[in-house]
């Protein structure tokens, strides 16, 4: 399965929008994991922690929105977006949400 986020496929055409498809990951982040994370940012400027969560995340919604394509049997997604927000500030959760749209290929 193809997934881009362009809005068309070099080389082929898209024959059916079967319709948008999405995926949500919500990682919850260890308090104390996140004081050792704001003290290794304050000092060093980036956080393991949070950049394994991430990808973590990113990692499952992209398997997950391709399962539900592949459930309507698309060839492939595109318009792929990814959202990324934590809505506790700086402690508690990382939320990933993912949007496309299915489609069919010639």
């Amino acid at each position: 399965m193809i997934i881009t986020t362009t809005n068309r496929i070099e080389g082929r055409q898209i024959t059916e929008y079967l319709g948008v498809v999405s995926a949500e990951s919500v990682h919850g982040i260890n308090v104390v994991r996140d004081f050792f994370t704001g003290v290794r940012d304050f000092f060093f400027f980036f956080s393991k922690t949070l950049e394994r969560a991430l990808k973590e995340a990113r990692a499952e919604v992209t398997d997950e929105i391709r399962d539900r394509a592949q459930h309507l049997q698309a060839d492939a997604i595109v318009g792929l977006n990814f959202e990324i927000s934590m809505p506790s500030g700086r402690g508690g959760m990382l939320v990933v949400f993912v949007t496309g749209t299915a489609v069919r290929l010639n």
